[in-house]
This record gives structure tokens, sequence and C-alpha cells, in this order.
């Protein structure tokens, strides 16, 4: 596991070359055309915004202002995640003429779902910027420093996960219909939509345990939240378990890799 490991690294212009193909893919045919990354993340921002401001008006119950903003904090690398797991569970499926080529190495086809999606969140970062220049919120350049841990955190965590998605979804293909279901659940049981202070005490606990919970904190202290990026502790956690995470998942992609060809 240990050699194929140090591998991936080799593999990085393959994986820039299927990024590229992926993104290029995916836009095909619009109008538009690259002008979507910056399109969806506003679109997703202004439906988000009117359903909780005007249909269920929760940004009062939970006094943060503006709530636009404070939701988008978590909405973005959300987005960034849940894609990411989803492209990654059907990656090999999709994929099955390259999985079927003695060399081909299986395993970056996860890397490519991950990193595909993480330029789509850095796509977005812009339009959170602007909205938080046009609602005069000021970044703290203490908080700032942490954003590249924090989205280092997410992409390891993000791709251990998706490397356990992608090999057990060969096997057992109900997992991706469990897995948007799981997901939609995951969000709402994540502090985005609302703020960490008006989870139940009760609760806490367990939203301790939730790992994306951590994630949607730290870009809400560095983005949104005046003051000292008080959750490192948490995060760094977060960074030593999701290191764990990615060697297992990695481990059981190793031992699985064997019976890809012959699932797909």
């Amino acid at each position: 596991m240990l050699s194929n490991l140090r591998q991936l690294f080799r593999y990085r212009a393959l994986i820039q070359t299927l990024v590229v193909r992926e993104l290029k893919a995916r836009y095909r045919g619009s109008v538009l055309g690259y002008f979507w990354s910056f399109v969806n993340p506003l679109l997703l921002l202004l439906v988000f915004s009117f359903v909780f401001t005007y249909i269920m008006p929760r940004g009062e119950d939970v006094a943060v202002e503006p709530y636009a903003v404070f939701m988008f904090c978590g909405l973005l690398p959300w987005t960034w995640f849940s894609s990411s797991l989803m492209d990654a569970a059907n990656a090999l499926i999709i994929n099955g003429n390259l999985i079927k080529k003695v060399m081909f190495p299986a395993e970056i086809l996860p890397v490519v779902s991950v990193v595909s999606n993480m330029i789509h969140f850095l796509f977005g970062l812009p339009i959170l910027l602007a909205f938080l220049f046009y609602y005069a919120i000021p970044l703290e350049p203490s908080g700032l420093l942490w954003f590249p841990l924090v989205l280092l955190v997410q992409f390891i965590l993000t791709l251990g996960l998706a490397m356990v998605l992608s090999a057990l979804t060969v096997h057992f293909r109900d997992i991706k219909d469990l897995l948007a279901n799981l997901l939609t659940l995951w969000m709402f049981a994540s502090p985005i939509i609302y703020p960490m202070a008006f989870v139940p005490p009760a609760v806490k606990p367990l939203m301790d345990l939730n790992p994306f919970a951590h994630l949607a904190i730290s870009y809400q202290e560095i983005f949104f939240y005046r003051g000292p990026f008080g959750h490192w502790k948490w995060l760094l956690a977060l960074a030593f378990a999701g290191t764990l995470l990615f060697l297992l998942g990695y481990w059981l992609f190793d031992r699985l890799r064997d019976s890809f060809a012959e699932e797909v």
C-alpha cells in the first residue's frame, strides 16, 4: 500500500489532465461555459437567501446578520464536499473502460472528483468575497492565515471518504442512492443554515462528532465572525482524524483494487 501511495504523487500530470477533461466535459455545449462556475454559486446563494429570508424566515431566529452571507460561508464548502462524494461514488463505474486497462491507476479517479469540485469551490469564493465587501464585513488577517489549513483539512477528509465510497460502490451499487439521502440529512445536521449556538446543549456532544460541523464553523470564523480564530483545536484534531481516514480509505481501496475490473 505504501508503495502505491508514494506513486500517487507521480501521477499528478495525469490527474491534471483528467481534471481539465472533467471541467471541459461539465460545461461542454453550454453557452456560458466556465462562467457557470461563478453563476452557479451566485444562484445558489440567491435561492437559499430567498427561501430562508422570505419563505422560511429563520434569519432573525438565529440572530445572524446578514443571514445570507452567514449561510453561504457553510453552504459553499458543503457543495464541494457533497458533490465530491457523489462524483467519487460513481467514478469507478463511469470510467470502467479505464479501470480495465492494466496499467491505469484507479485511485486517481476519486482524486479527480475531489480536485475538480475543489476548483469549483475556489471559483465560488469571489462571489462570497463580493458579498462580504457589499455588506462591509471586514476580514481578519489572523483568520485568513488559517484558510489554507482549513482547505487542506477538508481536502484530506473528503479524499478519504471518496476513496471508501468509490471502492465500496463498485460492489454495492445501492450506496449511490443511500448516499444522496445521507448527505441531505448530514447537511441539516451541520451548522450551515443555523449557527452552532442554536444547537441545544443535549445535542451538542453529537454535533461535536460531526466532522463537517467543525469545517463549517472554521469557514464561518474566517469569513463571517469578527475576532480571532478560536476553533483551531478542533481543526487540528480533525486534521489528525482526516489523515487516519485517508490512510484507511486508501488501504481499503488497495485491498479491493484487483476486483474492480470484474465488477465494472
